[in-house]
């Protein structure tokens, strides 16, 4: 996620709490969301749905963080 932004993704996580929490949830719902595709964890169509919604949020608020630092 975000290659170009790889080194201030390194620095966000040790340096903005708010950042890490966001960045950290993303990753788990990435998890949980490719488990229940699988098979591994029962869901159904809808609850995967609302999940990747709101991974994609997550990732809405990830990189506008990001390009807002990278402009500072």
């Amino acid at each position: 996620m975000f290659p170009e932004f790889r080194d201030q993704i390194s620095i966000l996580k040790t340096q903005d709490a708010h950042f890490a929490r966001l960045f950290s949830r993303h990753n788990d719902l990435d998890q949980e969301i490719k488990s229940m595709e699988a098979g591994v964890v029962p869901a159904d169509g809808t609850t995967i749905e609302v999940l990747k919604k709101e991974k994609l949020h997550l990732k809405d608020q990830l990189y506008a963080i990001l390009r807002k630092a990278s402009a500072s």
